[in-house]
């Protein structure tokens, strides 16, 4: 049976409706309204092994492309800037554009709290797909989307006005907001950012909310809505979701270099290293070392690797339990594993028992509440 995309928007939105746990059925009526097919153009990346292979429309034919852009599903657009429609072959490197899958951009303005009426700055227009679902649910006036690359800011117009939408579109560094658009409602960033900036807080009224991922150099993420107070002073709670965005580039990790293993003190680790491949573990590790870069070598040892001052851990197991080495002067391991015993103290809860508090001298992370154990973000 030839695919039909009002048929399958429909399906999406079933599915959407469990998946994101959505209970405002004006973000569905969205999804079953925006054509998402249109927000992919003619060609996007999908995984290959290690690479990302450029996949075109006019290869696959209409029906699978429908299919596919009307699954549940993240397609990756542009790796390191080369967007798919001009890639010649496979691509070895970090994804910087995609069409979010939908439950996910469902997720997020679900927990954002907006409603009918509320003015919205969007942080990363990408494709222009989740600024689509906002103008159905919102109007045009009432949203403002702002996209880093000037190529990818240019087709979100395009085809944004293609089907009837003209929000307000700026060209620029998100992380600044827009000014211009006076108080917001609500600020929905839809890439991850390393600390919370703070003209996003000057740029929320009183009582407004700010909705986006925390992450950082070790790739943890955390969704989280703060609410702006009278002072300017945002605070609020983690939800637990395992979800991720991708970094603002402004944010992301610089390149690593050549990693080689150095000389260093050696002590046997009090916490098994396997905590940091757990969501929460993982979320914790990154607090504890913010500059601080992770992966997984060999048998599961860990690795870290300081980008600011060149410090170095890893660990590797033995038959007493595991081994750290850490080299540079930042006791990497000590760090991480301090907050790791904090948090196992604490009963090893998920990421909903973190909140945050954002103020514009000092942004902090703390377990249980403002005053349990907290960890400064390098703001």
């Amino acid at each position: 049976m030839p695919a039909d995309a009002a048929r399958l928007r429909r399906a999406l939105a079933e599915q959407i409706s469990e998946k994101a746990r959505t209970t405002d059925p004006a973000w569905l009526a969205a999804v079953e309204a925006v054509p998402r097919e249109v927000f992919l153009g003619t060609d996007f990346y999908r995984p290959s092994g290690p690479a990302w292979e450029p996949v075109s429309r006019s290869r696959m034919g209409e029906d699978k492309w429908l299919r596919l852009a009307y699954s549940d599903t993240t397609w990756v657009t542009q790796v390191d800037g080369v967007d798919a429609t001009d890639a010649t072959g496979p691509l070895v490197g970090r994804p910087t554009s995609s069409s979010t899958l939908p439950s996910l951009v469902v997720r997020t303005l679900e927990v954002a709290g907006i409603r009918g009426g509320d003015r919205v700055l969007e942080v990363g227009t990408g494709t222009g797909y989740s600024t689509a679902i906002l103008c159905h649910r919102l109007g045009d006036a009432n949203v403002t989307s702002i996209e880093y690359d000037p190529r990818l800011a240019e087709r979100a117009a395009d085809r944004l006005s293609s089907i009837g939408y003209s929000p307000t579109l700026v060209t620029g560094d998100g992380l600044q907001g827009y000014g211009e658009g006076g108080e917001y409602d609500a600020v929905v960033a839809t890439c991850a950012v390393r600390h919370i900036p703070r003209p996003w807080l000057w740029q929320v009224r009183d009582g407004g909310s700010i909705t986006t991922t925390l992450s950082g150099w070790m790739l943890a993420s955390g969704l989280i809505r703060l609410t702006v107070d009278e002072s300017g002073t945002a605070t609020g709670r983690f939800t637990g979701d395992t979800i991720s965005y991708m970094l603002a580039r402004p944010h992301e990790r610089p390149p690593r270099p050549v990693f080689h293993r150095l000389p260093g003190r050696t002590r046997p680790s009090r916490v098994d290293p396997a905590l940091l491949q757990e969501w929460t573990g993982h979320f914790v590790a990154q607090l504890a070392a913010p500059s601080a870069e992770f992966w997984i070598s060999g048998d599961d040892d860990v690795v870290l690797a300081d980008v600011a001052t060149g410090s170095q851990a890893w660990t590797e197991t033995d038959r007493d339990g595991w081994t750290v080495h850490q080299h540079g002067p930042l006791r990497l391991w000590d760090q991480v594993e301090e907050a790791l015993v904090t948090w196992q103290k604490a009963g090893s809860p998920n990421q909903s028992a973190f909140g945050m508090t954002v103020t514009d001298e000092t942004q902090t992370v703390w377990l249980h509440d403002p005053e349990g154990p907290g960890w400064p973000l390098p703001a």
